[in-house]
């Protein structure tokens, strides 16, 4: 399945890409809410990915399956 992007103009859903189906073909649209974040949130979850932008490019990186795998093996341990 091909995701598209609409937007609303006017009470209209447009969607400007050309369509690859038969000229009257239906389709369904979901509408998919914006994220729950508020302008606090917002900004902290900012801040956090330009820390990691900014660890990657000094080299401060991990493979992330090796990550989960370290994290699957400590949670293992843990009491429940």
């Amino acid at each position: 399945m091909h995701a598209l992007k609409a937007r609303v103009e006017n009470g209209r859903y447009v969607i400007d890409e050309p369509a690859a189906l038969l000229e009257g073909a239906e389709v369904q649209l979901q509408i998919i809410a914006g994220d729950e974040l508020d302008d606090e949130d917002r900004a902290a979850l900012h801040a956090s990915l330009d820390r990691a932008a900014d660890d990657s490019e000094a080299g401060r990186k991990m493979d992330a399956w090796a990550h989960l795998k370290e994290y699957q093996a400590d949670s293992a341990h843990r009491d429940p």
